[in-house]
């Protein structure tokens, strides 16, 4: 995968995350501010817990913590995998982020 490849699946990516925190938040009484600063969006939730999502671009890969931990992901057939094996990013962050608002939240691409 070439940088410029890199990127256009990352851009995607952070931008389906705010896409899928507005829908969350026009169609249920979830409180998530997402916040973009560059190649970082952070999430907070109405209990102040934070999930913080980033490219690391030299590596080619997007980290996001959460209370739950830290994950590494890769592009890979199509979709953005950990890279431990534990799966796909948007069901990681879908459970992370249901957990952390005690309710539950979908995200998608």
């Amino acid at each position: 995968m070439t940088d410029s490849e890199f990127m256009d699946c990352a851009e995607a990516l952070l931008k389906a995350v705010e896409t899928s925190c507005d829908r969350i938040n026009d169609e249920s009484d979830a409180d998530v501010d997402n916040q973009r600063v560059g190649s970082m969006v952070t999430l907070t939730f109405a209990n102040r817990s934070q999930i913080i999502i980033n490219l690391q671009k030299p590596l080619h890969e997007v980290w996001m913590a959460a209370r739950s931990g830290g994950y590494h992901y890769r592009w890979d057939h199509g979709q953005w995998q950990d890279t431990k094996g534990q799966g796909e990013f948007f069901e990681a962050l879908s459970r992370d982020a249901s957990t952390q608002a005690g309710m539950e939240l979908r995200f998608w691409a």
